[in-house]
C-alpha cells in the first residue's frame, strides 16, 4: 500500500512546549511559509490548517500559501451550518482552479458548542449532522454541474436551494476529495453514505479497526467504498531512549492544575471523539503510553487530537505498518515545533516508507552532503 503523508500548518500557535509560553514564537505569514515549503520540498504530500475561533482563518492561510508550493495539496475545513453550500462552493472552486487541483476538503461539524454559538449556530449535535448531510449533498451535486443549465433544486429540512450551480468548474473532478472525522454513529453514517476519507484521531489500533470495520459495513449498504486516514502528532529520535526523554520534556510545564483546567473545559463540548481522547489518559500523567509507542500526553492540554507516535524511526514505522495493515491510507501528522519536526520525521522515516522529495525531470543533485570539513575533507558517508 503506498501511505499518504500529511504535515500540519500551526496556525494556533507552535512551541517547543506545550502549556506555556517558554519557547514558544509567533505564527505569522512568514513562518506558515516556512513550515509549508519545508512540506514541499521534503516530500510530504500534503497539509492540514486547523480550523476554529483558536486559529487563524484556514482559508486565508491556505490561499496564502499558494504561490510558496509547487505539489502539497491543502487540507481546509468547510463548516457546514457557518456558511451556505454556494459559498463553499465558489471557496472551493476558485481555490481548486488556482492551486491548479491541489484542495481537499474537510468536512467539520463542530463539538464545541460554546464556539459554535458565538459563531451564531445554535443546533445541538444531531441536528448539526442534519445539516451536514445536506450541505454536503447540495455542495456536491452543485460542483459536479447536476442539474445542467437549469442548476441543482433541493428542499431539504435545513436547506433550501435552487438553481445552485458552478459556472467556474474545479480542476479535480467531480469535486475535490471530501475528507471528515467524528466517532459518533451519526458521524459514522454521514461517512458511510458521503465522504471520500474517513479520519480517526490516533486511538489505539483495536479501536481504530472497530471503526473502519463499521464505517465499511455502513458504506457497503449504500454501495460505496470509504479510505480511512489517520490523525497523528509523531515525536521519533535517533532511539527510542531520546524520544521518550523528550515527549517528557513537551509537557515539562503542564502541572496538575492545568490539566484540571483543560479537561474540565473539553468536558462540555459534545463531541464523542473529544470524550474518545480524554478517556484515554484520564486527566493523569503517570500512564501516558496507551498503547505500544502512543502516547496520550498531548491531549492533557490539546484538543483534538491528542497522541503521538513515539520512538526511533524503525519503530515508529512499525507502527505505522500497524495502522495501514487496517486499511489507513493517510496519515496526519504534526510534531512540536513544527518547522523542525516535519525536517527530521522526513529524514528518519520516510526512507522506511519509501516516501521522500519528488522531483521527476529535475537533475539529481550529487554531494558533497554534510559540511566540509576542514576546507577540504568530505563529510564521511553514511550506511543508513
Amino acid at each position: 500500500m503506498s501511505l499518504n503523508v500529511f504535515w500540519f500548518i500551526p496556525t494556533h500557535g507552535d512551541s517547543r512546549y506545550l502549556g506555556t509560553s517558554k519557547g514558544a514564537r509567533q505564527v505569522d505569514f512568514d513562518y506558515m511559509k516556512q513550515v509549508a515549503e519545508a512540506a514541499d520540498t521534503l516530500g510530504y504530500d500534503g497539509v492540514l490548517l486547523p480550523t476554529g475561533r483558536s486559529c487563524e482563518d484556514a482559508w486565508v492561510a491556505a490561499s496564502s500559501l499558494i504561490g510558496a508550493t509547487r505539489k502539497l495539496k491543502f487540507l481546509v475545513a468547510v463548516r457546514p451550518g457557518l456558511s451556505t453550500p454556494g459559498q463553499a462552493v465558489r471557496m472551493a472552486a476558485t481555490f481548486d482552479r488556482l492551486s491548479k487541483g491541489r484542495l481537499l476538503i474537510n468536512v467539520v461539524t463542530g463539538g464545541d458548542q460554546a464556539e459554535l454559538e458565538a459563531d451564531g449556530l445554535w443546533a445541538p449535535h444531531a441536528e448539526r449532522y442534519e445539516i451536514s448531510d445536506e450541505f454536503l449533498k447540495v455542495w456536491r451535486a452543485s460542483l459536479a454541474g447536476e442539474g445542467g443549465d437549469a442548476g441543482f433544486d433541493f428542499e431539504g429540512k435545513h436547506i433550501k436551494v435552487k438553481g445552485a450551480k458552478t459556472l467556474y468548474p474545479p480542476v479535480q473532478k467531480p469535486y475535490p476529495p471530501l475528507y471528515f472525522g467524528g466517532s459518533s454513529e451519526a458521524a459514522h453514517e454521514l461517512a458511510a453514505e458521503q465522504v471520500d476519507v474517513y479520519l480517526t484521531w490516533g486511538e489505539p489500533p483495536a479501536a481504530v479497526a472497530e471503526k473502519i470495520a463499521d464505517i465499511r459495513a455502513r458504506a457497503a449498504k449504500h454501495g460505496r467504498t470509504v479510505k480511512f486516514g489517520i490523525r497523528l502528532h509523531v515525536i521519533v529520535r535517533d532511539t527510542n531512549e531520546e524520544a521518550w526523554r523528550d515527549a517528557d520534556e513537551l509537557i515539562k510545564y503542564v502541572d496538575d492544575d492545568l490539566i484540571a483546567r483543560a479537561q474540565a473545559s473539553f468536558a462540555k463540548m459534545d463531541s464523542e471523539g473529544q470524550r474518545r481522547m480524554a478517556a484515554l489518559h484520564g486527566g493523569r500523567k503517570d500512564k501516558l503510553e496507551v498503547s505500544p509507542n502512543l502516547w496520550a500526553g498531548v491531549g492533557l492540554v490539546r484538543g483534538g487530537a491528542g497522541t503521538a507516535l513515539v520512538g526511533d524511526a524503525e519503530t515508529v514505522a512499525a507502527r505505522m505498518r500497524e495502522y495501514a495493515d487496517l486499511g489507513i491510507e493517510t496519515f496526519i501528522l504534526s510534531g512540536y515545533p513544527h518547522l523542525e519536526e516535519s525536517y527530521r520525521f522526513a529524514e528518519l522515516v520516510f526512507p522506511l516508507l519509501g516516501k521522500g522529495k519528488d522531483r521527476s525531470g529535475e537533475p539529481t543533485l550529487t554531494g558533497p552532503f554534510g559540511e566540509v570539513i576542514s576546507n577540504d575533507i568530505l563529510p564521511k558517508v553514511s550506511q543508513s
